[in-house]
């Protein structure tokens, strides 16, 4: 039997890091491109800055989960 849950995980955490790669290959290629290497670098900056608030809301609930299965024994 298959676990649909977890193929739906998989597929949502694949589609994610896809879209991260193509965020900034293809952004900060064509920043560099047109703008120069500089620029580029300051775009990245401001592309780390700009997930960080993700990142914090992701590890937030990641540790509440994992605090969960903890206390409630899963």
């Amino acid at each position: 039997m298959r676990d649909l849950r977890r193929y739906a995980r998989q597929t949502n955490l694949r589609l994610f890091v896809g879209f991260l790669l193509l965020l900034f290959s293809v952004g900060l290629g064509l920043i560099y491109i047109f703008y120069g290497r500089r620029a580029a670098m300051f775009g990245l900056t401001c592309l780390f800055l700009g997930l960080a608030p993700l990142g914090l809301i992701f590890g937030g609930l990641w540790l509440l989960g994992w605090i969960a299965r903890r206390v409630g024994g899963d």
